[in-house]
């Protein structure tokens, strides 16, 4: 306060000081950063931990992994697993990079015709694998998993982040946990692009809906350099511009700036591929001749979905106890959208789920892997993190913790060595 007289008026009149407030110190920044984030993280990754922990004693008391090949759910040692399948692949393109093409299998006929190629997987992350290794001198592996186990508290922090704005900062905490024993995890500790991918989405969502727009381009650009399904990502970000112009909160340019950056990192990515297979449909003509992944409107999936509850496992990649985890997320992520619905969220939030669930429904692919294409639906867990919410800590506790225990059978186990990650 300064001390003044003002003309006319007798004693001296106390007004108010006009100096600018003194920014916090750096260490105040940090000590605020870390009461927010530290119970967070705390929270996930203690659920992370105890699902990890059971996941590694069961591939070691099984043994089942020493039997197989080291590129399919094999290895010397339990922890090889994680990376083993895609993460194969991805350790081949960060130490060897790319070479598309579309190579013919000798006298193959029927569905598989063509070899497999490294240019079916997104370069971000192998190129983040490649950066760490480079500047940590770590193999493929560890840098691989240094960049899973990093981004996977990232996602962890962007969802709670996402949830607290709609639930408060205990319903957020709930939702990180929640995202750490959802099934089909087990791809967040691993040489799989789960986790990055996750972690860009959630904080797009999130600047889209605190509407720092070009922020939330910026993101979804990058996330389509992570995975083919960041369309979805794309059209979540387009149609919440459109409602936020629509509705005079925003002007026209920001919006639309963001929504033609949004799409550039999956277009350049496919457009690469075919320019150097010479094909520009070389993408889709790669994962469906040597994965026998396509587009068919859903007919697998409702192949699955009426064999499976009948016990029949006759149909395409049957991979029975994988499946049957699989259909139980792929029933349950319905419910919990219109549950999410009836909180009225954001535009973004509800379009991205949607059209990313419907995405994965209508391609044909290993059935079982949905746990892990429906992943990155952190906005399911909204609604169930704020019910949730308003449990006692002793049985929030119980609850998630029992659900991290068995996280490592059917969100690890099942995953990489009953199924096919």
């Amino acid at each position: 306060m300064t001390t003044v007289a003002a003309p006319g008026s007798g004693p001296a009149a106390v007004l108010p000081d006009a100096s600018p407030p003194v920014a916090p110190s750096r260490r105040e920044r940090l000590r605020r950063a870390a009461a927010y984030c530290g119970p967070v993280f705390a929270v996930y990754g203690a659920l992370k931990l105890a699902g990890f922990a059971v996941f590694m004693f069961l591939l070691d008391s099984a043994g089942d992994f020493r039997e197989k090949h080291p590129r399919f759910g094999g290895g010397a040692h339990p922890w090889d697993v994680l990376g083993s399948w895609d993460g194969w692949w991805y350790q081949q393109i960060a130490l060897h990079g790319y070479d598309p093409a579309l190579e013919p299998v000798p006298g193959a006929t029927g569905m598989i015709t063509l070899q497999g190629n490294s240019a079916a997987f997104f370069p971000l992350y192998p190129a983040l694998m490649r950066i760490v290794s480079e500047l940590t001198g770590l193999g493929p592996y560890g840098a691989g998993m240094t960049v899973s186990v990093v981004f996977s508290f990232v996602a962890a922090l962007g969802i709670h982040a996402v949830t607290s704005r709609l639930g408060g900062y205990r319903a957020g905490l709930v939702a990180a946990g929640l995202w750490a024993v959802w099934p089909g995890s087990g791809a967040e500790w691993a040489v799989y692009s789960e986790s990055v991918y996750t972690a860009l989405a959630a904080w797009a969502c999130y600047a889209v809906m605190t509407r720092h727009w070009l922020t939330a381009g910026v993101l979804t650009f990058t996330a389509g350099l992570a995975r083919p399904t960041a369309v979805t990502l794309v059209a979540a970000l387009a149609v919440a511009g459109l409602f936020a112009v629509l509705r005079r909160r925003e002007g026209v340019r920001r919006p639309l700036a963001a929504v033609l950056i949004a799409p550039l990192g999956a277009v350049g990515h496919l457009g690469w591929v075919g320019h150097r297979m010479g094909d520009w449909g070389g993408y889709s003509k790669l994962q469906e001749g040597a994965w026998g992944h396509t587009f068919d409107f859903g007919r697998h999936s409702f192949d699955v979905l009426t064999s499976v509850p009948v016990g029949h496992f006759d149909y395409l990649f049957a991979m029975p106890m994988e499946d049957t985890i699989g259909v139980g997320v792929v029933l349950l992520v319905p419910v919990l959208t219109v549950l999410l619905a009836r909180l009225r969220p954001p535009a973004v939030l509800v379009v991205y789920t949607v059209l990313s669930y419907l995405m994965v429904m209508a391609t044909q692919q290993y059935f079982g892997n949905v746990s892990r294409y429906l992943l990155p639906l952190f906005p399911v867990l909204v609604p169930l993190a704020v019910a949730m919410s308003r449990l006692k800590w002793p049985s929030l506790l119980t609850v998630l913790g029992t659900a991290a225990l068995a996280s490592g059978s059917y969100a690890g186990y099942v995953l990489f060595e009953l199924g096919v990650p």
